[in-house]
């Protein structure tokens, strides 16, 4: 296996020409960015705290589906739509990755999907 799609029906489909994940050569899982969206599509209302937990919640659903957890992620990039929501989202995402984090980058952008103030992609090891 050189490269499998995977995805999962408990995180949002993608909304556009992306798969949830990729699985490479079996070792690697290429995860897609996620942002506030339930698995039924629809957005989170409320802060980047709400939106965080639902950005960590859909990650959650995408490792769990491949049989991974927040402990198999070796590299995460978070993507804001303002440095002002640092510390609440590196709060958030703490309390998920645990004692032995992944490496990151943090970087605020100009524009996120669905004008949402966090987006999330990490590559997970087998």
């Amino acid at each position: 296996m050189l490269r499998e799609v995977h995805s999962t029906p408990d995180a949002p489909a993608a909304i556009g020409p992306y798969s949830q994940a990729i699985r490479a050569e079996g070792k690697f899982l290429f995860c897609s960015g996620q942002v506030a969206l339930r698995p039924d599509g629809s957005l989170v209302e409320g802060d980047v705290r709400a939106q965080t937990e639902q950005v960590m919640a859909n990650i959650n659903a995408v490792l769990s589906s491949a049989g991974l957890s927040f402990a198999n992620i070796a590299k995460t990039t978070i993507f804001l739509s303002s440095l002002d929501h640092f510390a609440t989202v590196n709060e958030v995402y703490g309390a998920h990755v645990g004692a032995k984090p992944p490496a990151r980058s943090t970087v605020a952008v100009a524009g996120l999907p669905k004008n949402v103030d966090v987006e999330i992609e990490v590559i997970a090891v087998y």
